[in-house]
């Protein structure tokens, strides 16, 4: 998940400049987005530049606090357990006061997050917000183009743009397209073609029979 590999649009162009620009207010900034959106493979390229240290809140539990001027990422925090979140408020503490930075991610912005303890959600929703929106025609191509790419599967020139006008907007309906095409062009022993494509999207009733898509 390397830098050169995110593809940046403008749905993500705003949240790309933030995480990656640094010199965030406080040394702290929360990404949110849809599943799928990119949040992983962008915060883990901000981690890479700043040697962070990248923790799931499933299984955040305090423990050490961090070198003065550390930088950590926590990755999905509406899965933070209860029991971490006095220990995450110290340790929100200890990095302000020792310079560090920390990124969190999660699908939601953080007043939206179940957080039990008065403080520390104050000091969470307090966090700079970067959000991948709904993605553009640009991006849903770029990400079938990867999903295809990473299956093996070539589809015909044409074939992508097509898919892209006529599916719905959002990053789960790209991933579940390209996991459809998948299974059925290999276990058809088929190739990726823009007639097959709608053959099977029909099939499937993700198309009318008249080449759009269903409600």
């Amino acid at each position: 998940m390397g830098a050169g590999d995110f593809f940046v649009s403008g749905s993500n162009r705003a949240a790309h400049a933030m995480v990656t620009g640094g010199g965030w207010p406080g040394g702290r900034l929360a990404l949110t987005g849809a599943r799928g959106a990119g949040k992983t493979h962008l915060a883990h390229i901000w981690a890479g530049s700043a040697a962070a240290r990248v923790i799931a809140a499933a299984g955040f539990h305090g423990g050490e606090l961090p070198a003065p001027g550390a930088a950590l990422v926590i990755e999905d925090m509406e899965s933070l357990p209860r029991a971490a979140e006095e220990p995450l408020f110290h340790l929100l503490n200890h990095l302000a006061a020792t310079g560090g930075r920390i990124l969190v991610t999660a699908a939601s912005p953080p007043a939206a997050w179940t957080i039990a303890l008065p403080d520390l959600a104050s000091r969470l929703q307090a966090f700079p917000l970067a959000r991948i929106e709904a993605p553009d025609d640009a991006l849903l191509a770029a990400i079938l183009a990867k999903l295809f790419a990473d299956r093996g599967l070539a589809p015909e020139p044409g074939l992508i743009p097509w898919l892209v006008a006529r599916m719905e907007r959002s990053f789960a309906a790209a991933r579940d397209l390209a996991l459809l095409l998948e299974a059925t062009a290999l276990s058809e022993g088929r190739a990726l073609t823009l007639p097959y494509a709608r053959a099977v999207l029909m099939r499937a009733g993700v198309l009318d029979k008249g080449g759009d898509a269903s409600a």
